[in-house]
């Protein structure tokens, strides 16, 4: 396309940090909840994720952009008055503010009609609605309620099959019937009625039209990306393209979105109009494998030259650099990755392997040290412990002792 703007990768990725985050100075004080949810409006949502070896995902963007922080405040702001955090499917399970809710009913009236949802789940939806009925029904005499609080809970073949009640509580939660009113010490979740849960002018106001409500989403995630191509802001919210790519003209056509292409990138990129091209980043920060800054690999290698993928369902003796990885930001590049693990009794986070990319600078070590130690804090573990695997293992070690 003729006369568009052209940005090199460095543009790109400079762009791409300060819209999520990363171009701001971490407070200097105590992170506090208005901290969070300014960070959770600008980059849209927390994912969720169960697995728990080193820090759950929702956790870890603030504490990646914000620095060490309490996390019953990110718990309290999605489980207690005034509620200003829920959780829906958007990218995957996450928490997303309440602001947003009406955004994703049309997601979930599809939901009821068998659309958008797992197949096993839309049949048992047709199927066995009476049963479904039966525990909308209980949540309302007694939410809220988590599956195993519901009688028949244990499946036919064990703990390792959804029972009928879990089952429907997932049906319903898609549907947008139930919500999740809290999270139990076992990661569980306990259902209540939306109106139970959602502040009361959230639930009163108008359901957009699907074509608007996706047109809000496209926006909120080019906002969050500051530079992306269509398939990298479809993902965000994970929207079908038949869904997104009509909102993407749109957004031109109204001015939201820029057409711009990045040198390197084969697809047509698109600049939100209040981006942000800072003259430096200096960022330090370890990612969660689920942060929205390189949860879309291709865009990861697009933006930094970073092949990254999560190995946890890798075979140990296949993986090539751990079970669960977090990359190293460093300035404006991603220079270091290691693999975590909170040894939580015995009060260590530990770095089970430590490996420097092609073009880490010669204080990385020292500076990924510093982050390590300040997570380790934030985990209110004692100290770090440095394995040997990986090449950059010996200059972190050396960097403890310094």
């Amino acid at each position: 396309m003729a006369g568009q703007e052209k940005l090199t990768q460095l543009r790109a990725r400079r762009i791409a940090l300060a819209a999520q985050g990363f171009a701001a100075r971490r407070p200097a004080g105590r992170v506090e909840r208005r901290h969070l949810l300014r960070l959770a409006g600008q980059i849209g949502l927390f994912q969720i994720d169960s697995v728990n070896v080193a820090q759950r995902a929702q956790y870890m963007p603030a504490f990646s952009r914000l620095g060490a922080y309490d996390t019953a405040v990110l718990d309290r702001a999605q489980s207690r008055r005034p509620r200003a955090l829920f959780e829906y499917w958007a990218h995957e399970a996450s928490l997303l503010p309440v602001e947003m809710e009406p955004l994703l009913r049309w997601r979930m009236e599809r939901a009821r009609e068998g659309r958008g949802i797992y197949s096993g789940l839309a049949t048992f939806g047709r199927e066995r609605r009476a049963a479904i009925d039966a525990v909308l029904r209980e949540v309302a005499r007694n939410g809220p309620l988590t599956a195993a609080d519901i009688d028949g809970h244990r499946g036919a073949s064990g703990w390792w099959e959804w029972s009928e009640p879990k089952r429907a509580l997932e049906w319903l939660f898609w549907a947008g019937l139930v919500t999740t009113h809290s999270r139990g010490a076992n990661f569980e979740r306990l259902y209540d009625l939306p109106e139970r849960v959602l502040p009361p002018h959230i639930m009163a106001r108008p359901t957009p039209s699907p074509a608007d409500a996706q047109r809000k989403l496209m926006e909120i995630a080019a906002k969050a990306h500051g530079v992306a191509t269509a398939s990298d802001l479809r993902d965000y919210f994970r929207l079908a393209p038949d869904d997104a790519h009509p909102r993407v003209d749109e957004l031109v056509e109204e001015g939201v979105l820029i057409p711009v292409t990045v040198k390197g990138w084969a697809k047509q990129a698109y600049l939100h109009r209040d981006a942000r091209l800072p003259r430096k980043v200096d960022a330090r920060a370890l990612l969660a494998p689920f942060d929205p800054l390189i949860w879309e690999r291709s865009r990861a290698e697009r933006l930094f030259d970073f092949r990254y993928r999560i190995e946890i369902y890798t075979p140990a003796e296949k993986r090539v650099y751990g079970y669960y990885v977090f990359p190293f930001v460093l300035g404006e590049r991603i220079v270091a990755r290691v693999d975590l693990k909170a040894d939580r009794q015995g009060g260590a986070l530990q770095v089970q392997s430590a490996f420097a990319e092609d073009n880490a600078p010669p204080e990385t070590a020292a500076e990924l040290y510093r982050e390590l130690a300040l997570m380790a804090g934030w985990l209110g573990l004692d100290r770090t412990e440095i394995r040997d695997r990986g090449n950059l293992a010996p200059q972190l070690k050396v960097a403890a002792f310094v």
